[in-house]
């Protein structure tokens, strides 16, 4: 069964209930921002985040030009001397450049490198609206919420830390690539910020903006641009960045108590800024960016393929002979709040695309088609879901799958299960391989977890094997958990 659909990144692991002293405030006073806990040193942070930024340059292209170039990375060093004196971080590296895409959407990674999307500066009114949103993402490096995120579950070595990072970030084929062998869950803990971290990120962004002489009001200024543009699905920024909720309105009211330092002059370099991107040829998406990137893995794995039929460059072989489950189990994670699961001790671990793992049986996983595909086994990932309601969100998930499984169909209405500690849903459905062109049964299980993603698992196995396999996917089921 082919599961690589193209389902929107998730920002954010289902860490759980975080443990922040968040915002307290006082009536005309500005409000507290305390930072949360972290495991990781500020070290690791500037560690971390310097490997994910060469990767980011390596694999995304930067805009050339000199004017725009020194126009972001003043206003970034402007915005860095606004940082609150306990929010510093001497270690810290703080870089910032502009990536040649079109899509609206800013990014910062641990100990200081930014990235700002030409398709933000092009989409802002004024200077203090391409200021609001850098604010936004230097609070996060500042409060160092992705080694935050990343406590919350189980420890993690630096060089799969970073590994998940880059993954997360980059996207696509290269980031695939690129976070191989990282464990289920720690990459989308840097996809997707909780709506808690989001709120703390305005609420100090609109400090550090007063600070360095900018008006707060045109953070909300600008993420209400933000909210109206980007198509159907939204700006890409907001899929890594939630709306708390009443956003533009809590940031107007902390503008009121927050005085501005010496106010910012606009002296109209914006649009000059702009005007010479605009002479510039058009920004591809990031999409396309991807999607070359993709093509350009494809081609990479191509050459590596040994030759030989249903092998592929990772190793991953077809066989018409897969073995059942073991009754004996082997348990991956461990009990101290991260991920955990146990799956029959005949299954090996792989990676799939956009961060999903799977666990199957040797000969059970490889190439049909250009495409990674399994026969027998389990997946688990975590995908963005686009409602609130579980039922509706399992349906929008199935018909994403049937995108690249045609023949796939629901056998029967959804169940409710528990399923990693939540009220979950388990659908069976119906497909024909396009590996083997035999029927298969899929087992389709869904939960919605704390920060509204969804934590999902999909069972696969010849349909005339369905029995043996349903029970070992109902029992590798029933053992997963997850911090919260």
């Amino acid at each position: 069964m082919k599961t690589n659909t193209r389902r929107r990144r998730v920002n954010g692991w289902a860490a759980g209930a975080l443990a922040l002293l968040v915002l307290s405030a006082t009536a005309g006073a500005q409000t507290r921002v305390v930072a949360p806990k972290n495991k990781y040193s500020p070290a690791q942070d500037v560690q971390l985040g310097t490997k994910a930024a060469a990767e980011v340059r390596n694999q995304m292209p930067l805009v050339r030009d000199e004017t725009a170039q020194a126009y972001v990375e003043r206003i970034g060093r402007r915005l860095v001397e606004g940082v609150p004196g306990e929010f510093r971080h001497p270690e810290f590296q703080y870089s910032f450049q502009v990536v040649n895409a079109s899509d609206i959407n800013a990014f910062a990674l641990p100990g200081g490198p930014m990235f700002v999307n030409r398709g933000m500066v092009a989409a802002a009114h004024t200077e203090g609206e391409v200021a609001g949103v850098m604010a936004h993402e230097l609070s996060h490096v500042v409060l160092r919420h992705g080694t935050a995120q990343a406590s919350k579950a189980q420890p993690y070595e630096l060089g799969a830390l970073a590994g998940a990072i880059i993954g997360a970030v980059v996207g696509g084929a290269a980031g695939n690539v690129i976070s191989q062998g990282t464990q289920f869950g720690l990459g989308a803990a840097f996809l997707r910020y909780s709506r808690d971290y989001e709120k703390q990120a305005d609420i100090l962004g609109s400090h550090i903006m007063a600070a360095a002489g900018y008006s707060p009001r045109d953070m909300a200024a600008m993420f209400q641009t933000i909210q109206k543009q980007g198509g159907s699905q939204g700006p890409q920024w907001l899929s890594s960045h939630p709306d708390p909720g009443n956003r533009s309105q809590y940031i107007l009211a902390e503008a009121k108590s927050v005085p501005v330092n010496n106010p910012v002059r606009d002296s109209g370099q914006l649009e000059s800024v702009q005007a010479d991107l605009r002479r510039m040829p058009a920004a591809p998406t990031t999409e396309q960016i991807m999607k070359n990137a993709e093509q350009n893995g494809a081609a990479r794995r191509a050459e590596g393929t040994s030759g030989a039929e249903g092998t592929t460059g990772t190793g991953g072989r077809l066989s018409a002979n897969v073995a059942p489950p073991s009754s004996r189990y082997r348990t991956y994670g461990d009990n101290r709040g991260g991920f955990r699961i146990s799956v029959p001790e005949n299954w090996q671990q792989v990676s799939g695309a956009n961060g999903v793992v799977r666990f199957v049986p040797e000969g059970a996983y490889g190439n049909s088609g250009g495409q990674e595909v399994f026969t027998h086994g389990i997946e688990l990932g975590l995908s963005e879901a686009k409602s609130n309601d579980l039922r509706e969100a399992t349906d929008q998930l199935v018909q994403a799958l049937a995108q690249g499984n045609p023949q796939l169909r629901a056998e029967r209405r959804a169940t409710p299960v528990m399923f990693a500690g939540y009220n979950g849903l388990q659908v069976a459905l119906a497909n024909v391989s396009e590996a083997t062109g035999q029927r298969e049964m899929v087992l389709l299980t869904t939960a919605l977890t704390d920060t509204g993603a969804m934590v999902y698992s999909i069972g696969v196995a010849p349909a005339s094997q369905a029995g043996t396999y349903r029970d070992a996917f109902q029992r590798v089921n029933q053992s997963v958990t997850i911090g919260r």
